[in-house]
């Protein structure tokens, strides 16, 4: 399934101008309808996944509460 930059910024939640940078370096494949650039969605589904599960990871530890004293003992 093939989408546009801007449906594709919005899916990754990343800026338009960034996906853009990347199919001019080469490191996002898209094909130019004439008007626009078009991106296979499929080739982002990993990387949407492994993104949520990170986010996911960063919440949890950021609602993690940090204890008052901590003994850390230095072993050099």
């Amino acid at each position: 399934m093939y989408i546009s930059v801007k449906e594709l910024a919005e899916y990754l939640s990343l800026p338009e101008e960034y996906l853009f940078d990347q199919i001019r370096k080469g490191n996002v494949k898209a094909i130019y309808d004439g008007q626009q650039y078009l991106v296979n969605k499929n080739q982002f589904e990993w990387h949407k996944h492994q993104l949520d599960l990170k986010l996911e990871e960063l919440r949890r530890e950021a609602l993690e509460d940090i204890p008052e004293d901590i003994d850390v003992k230095d072993e050099d």
